[in-house]
């Protein structure tokens, strides 16, 4: 009796079951990205646009003071350099969203979803794949403006690469949660606008909140609630081998608000299970 007992007593997934489906999930994410060459070209053309041409008619004026990091003058577009990383971030984090609801529609989500696999280990391994494929884009882009003689501290690239993970994490949780509540393909382009143009101009990324704090105080408490503001100073700091601790603690916590937001959401007694048909008809 104890042997039929013990042989019907479902067992739990061992660590190479979980690692083959995160290397599975990471391995599709990343094949989709490299099938997709304009998808890497336009996230490199959006900030290079800043970087090369917005950046040379605004040096003249927005004078950048000696702020931390930072131990001198510098040119503005080494300033706006962490500013454009976060958001290459932030527009591949709504572009993995995109593909999940694109993958709903299609069925795909939706089996992967009602797998045995518990459904928050699924949505992680798909976060950490969008975040994967945002540090190639991002890297990417610090070569090129390497070459534009914008040159962080060698360490730097190394120093910086903890932060773009966190700062990935928390942008890709944020898409993630946002898509939940997309019920068909075609609504999502509005969300994006609603979403990404208020987080990237009221914050850090283009201008120095001091600046901002002269011309409107109420913006200014509107861009330090920002948690974008906050994923672009952890950036910057760490580019430089340092730690704005102030940024890591909203960061991290963003990032867990958002991952488990996600998760709830994605539950089939509130999520998936009330959308209707695929495609979100009916």
């Amino acid at each position: 009796m104890s042997s039929i007992t013990t042989r019907d007593t479902p067992r739990g997934f061992s660590v190479q079951e979980y690692l083959t489906c995160l290397t599975g999930i990471v391995w599709r994410e990343g094949l989709r990205f490299l099938h997709q060459r304009e998808r890497f070209v336009s996230a490199l053309v959006r900030p290079l646009v800043w970087l090369f041409i917005f950046a040379a008619g605004f040096r003249q004026v927005l004078g950048i003071s000696i702020i931390p990091p930072y131990e001198t003058y510098i040119l503005y577009e080494v300033y706006i350099a962490p500013g454009l990383m976060a958001m290459i971030q932030l527009f591949n984090g709504m572009q993995s969203s995109l593909s999940m609801v694109y993958d709903r529609e299609m069925g795909n989500m939706r089996t992967l979803l009602v797998s045995p696999l518990p459904r928050g280990f699924l949505l992680f391994c798909k976060l950490l794949a969008g975040t994967a494929v945002s540090l190639l884009q991002v890297y990417a882009f610090l070569l090129i403006a390497w070459l534009w003689d914008i040159t962080p501290p060698a360490s730097g690239y190394l120093t910086v690469l903890p932060a773009l993970i966190l700062s990935g994490l928390m942008l890709g949780s944020l898409g993630m949660l946002i898509s939940s509540g997309i019920k068909q393909l075609e609504n999502f382009a509005g969300v994006m606008n609603f979403v990404i143009f208020p987080m990237f101009f009221a914050s850090s990324a283009l201008y120095p909140l001091w600046r901002v704090q002269e011309g409107s105080p109420y913006l200014y408490y509107l861009c330090e609630a920002n948690p974008f503001t906050h994923a672009v100073e952890l950036i910057r700091f760490a580019l430089y081998g340092q730690i704005n601790w102030i940024s890591l603690a909203v960061v991290a916590s963003c990032t867990i608000v958002f991952m488990v937001g996600a998760i709830l959401a994605y539950d089939p007694s509130r999520g998936l299970a009330r959308r209707g048909p695929v495609g979100g008809e009916g």
